[in-house]
Order: structure tokens, then sequence, then C-alpha cells
């Protein structure tokens, strides 16, 4: 196999992204954890966190919780759904969807889904029926960008209808904060959970829960799990301004740069138009090079995007991944059961050029595997 000198490669990935220099700069200091910089770090975080949703501090909470975005959700859910009397409907299409209804059945959570295949947009008015027919539902859970293609599901509709019947809505909105507007008071989103390391650009290491203090009044009591007891978590850190249990403190340190670099951009406006720049311009080489995006029906955000891998006797992904890496650049497999996908990001410290680059690296990947394909008609 051929190699190149170390460097950072690219990521066009939906998480972990490639950061700034001045990011990974940031993770060179050592502080404690009851540094008094470091508390007052995490306090700005917490506040600037609030800013970009939207909420004010006297309704809303935003609470920091060590480990990857997956433990936030199963936080939320854990410490959102009455151990009494409680029930998860979740809207599932995709494998994140999915993931929600593993963690609530693991943790004895009563839960039913509506399902649709992974190419299909969640119906709002569906989720209102059922929730019509079965009085028992408390909660409502939905990711707003499956990952799993990229499709995005409409939060802003599905928030109005849970308020209406009386439920609460919670949201994985891993990889779309931050990069879309979400007017989380306006649409009714109790629970919005998200990730230091998806389109605010910062590194794995902690999530954070968007969440109305109410609710966390209300969930006393709830918590299946003493490290994840968000409520907890929110007390001791209003109290003594410190985490329960050691904090990330380095990728705290490069978040609290990615969130002064996001404002310095102009916030998630300017971001997310950076983002469907970059989106455009890497469907358009695509189509170009002959490959077919998988949501051809709708559904298409800017986060990440799903190609078909081409029906062609020399192409494997495997190689054609692996020659990608060697140039520089990462992109990821398919997580659809049934189709034969890649997935391609348009998300993280990467701009036009970047994306142009990856693009001359696929055409020189095709063209050293034997692989012609037709170009595609380019997307609007």
């Amino acid at each position: 196999m051929r190699r190149v000198p170390w460097r950072d490669k690219l990521l066009f990935a939906p998480g972990p992204l490639t950061t700034s220099p001045a990011v990974k700069a940031a993770m060179l200091r050592d502080l404690g954890a009851r540094d008094d910089e470091f508390l007052d770090i995490v306090a700005d975080v917490k506040n600037r966190l609030l800013t970009l949703a939207g909420v004010d501090r006297d309704s809303y909470a935003a609470v920091l919780v060590q480990g990857c975005g997956s433990m936030g959700v199963e936080a939320a859910i854990g410490c959102a759904v009455p151990r009494a009397g409680g029930k998860l409907l979740v809207a599932v299409n995709g494998a994140y969807g999915r993931r929600m209804v593993d963690m609530a059945e693991v943790l004895g959570i009563p839960v039913d889904t509506v399902a649709y295949p992974e190419n299909v947009v969640v119906v709002p008015d569906d989720i209102g029926e059922r929730l019509a027919a079965d009085k028992t539902i408390t909660h409502v859970a939905m990711v707003h960008c499956e990952t799993t293609t990229g499709i995005f599901n409409p939060i802003g509709e599905m928030g109005k209808i849970v308020a209406e019947r009386g439920r609460v809505f919670m949201v994985d909105a891993m990889s779309s904060f931050g990069a879309t507007e979400i007017r989380i008071r306006e649409w009714g989103i109790r629970w919005l959970v998200s990730s230091a390391n998806k389109c605010l650009e910062g590194v794995p290491g902690f999530c954070f829960v968007i969440v109305a203090k109410g609710e966390l009044a209300a969930g006393a009591g709830n918590a299946r799990s003493l490290c994840l007891d968000l409520r907890a978590q929110d007390e001791d850190m209003r109290k003594t301004g410190q985490f329960r249990y050691t904090p990330p403190t380095h990728a705290i340190l490069a978040f609290h740069q990615a969130l002064l670099e996001l404002e310095a951009e102009g916030g998630t406006r300017a971001r997310t138009e950076r983002y469907k720049r970059n989106c455009r311009m890497l469907r358009r080489g695509m189509a170009a090079l002959g490959f077919r995006e998988f949501l051809a029906s709708g559904g298409h955000g800017w986060i990440i995007t799903s190609f078909r891998c081409p029906e062609h006797g020399k192409f494997s992904f495997a190689a054609f991944s692996a020659i990608l890496r060697d140039g520089g650049f990462v992109i990821y497999p398919g997580k659809v059961g049934g189709a034969d996908l890649f997935r391609v990001g348009s998300i993280g410290r990467i701009d036009a050029a970047d994306v142009a680059g990856l693009i001359d690296a696929m055409r020189r990947a095709l063209a050293e595997m034997g692989v012609t394909m037709p170009p595609e008609e380019a997307p609007e």
C-alpha cells in the first residue's frame, strides 16, 4: 500500500470532523477540574449554548455530559420518561432512531414506534394520529438529521403537533445543531441533545442537553443511571460550577475555542451557508463523476449525502476509500440495510477548495480502479 507523509486527513464524515488549528491548539493546556479559569470557561460554554439555542436562562438549562452523543440521548430518555406511567414513541427512519428504541428497551421504558424506510421523511400527521389513538404515550422522540442517509425530518411541524396533544417532544439534533436554525421554544422542543464534535466543530469528549427547566424538575427520580442523571448534574453545576465526576477538560477548552470561531464566522446563519455551498459543490461534482444519490425522492439536507455504490464489476468501496485515505480524504460507508451506499459529509472546517480536492481525488481513484460511469443529471 502506498504511504504518504503524516498529515491530518480531511474528514468528510458525519463526525468527528476536521477542526481548525486553533481548536487543536486549545487542547495543549492543562487545567484542573476545579481551576477557577476552567470553571469560568464551562460557565461561558453553557451560556453560549443557550444563546445559540435562542432560549433564556430562566426557562432552559444547558447540561454538559461526559461521553459521546449517544450517551446524551440515553441520558435524556432515561431522565425524561417517568418510571410510573411513562411511555415513549419514536419516529424511526434510520439507524439513530432505531438506537433510541434500543436505549428505551434496555432502560425498561415502554416504547412504541412509527417506522419509515430510510429514504422517506417522517410524516408528522402520522405521529398525531398515533398520539390520538394511544393516550398512554407521554413522550415523543425523533432524530432531526438522520446521518444514516442525511435525510432531514420536520421537527418544527412535529413539535407543534406533539405540543397540541399535550405530550413532551425530544429531539436528537446531533448532526444539525449549529448548522441550521432550530426554534426550540417556538417548536415546542423540551429536550434537545447535540454533541461537541459535530457542526459546532469541536472535538469528541462530551455532549450536551438543552432542556426546559420544568422538565428537569419534573424528572426527579426518573434517572435510570447514576452517572447519566441530568438533574443531578445540573444541580451540582449550579451549586459548585463543577462536574460531578471528572470532566473532559481538554475537549471543553477546544469547544470553547470552537464557539468563539463560530461567532467570528457569523453564527449559525453563516455556517449554514458555508455548509450548503460545500454540499452543492459536492453533489454537482459527484453527479459529474456518475455517482447517484440515495435520496432521490427528497428530504435531502446539507450535512451529509449518501451515494449509491456503482454497479460496476471493478468498483469496491473498500478499495475506493483506501485510495482516498492514502490521498488524505476520509469518507464513510453507508448504514442502510439492503442498499450498498457510502456517505460524504459537507461539514467541519472544510471549504470549497477542500471539496474540489476530494472530487479530484475521487476522479483519480476511479481511473486507477478502471471504473468509468456516464455522468448523472446535475442536482438543482
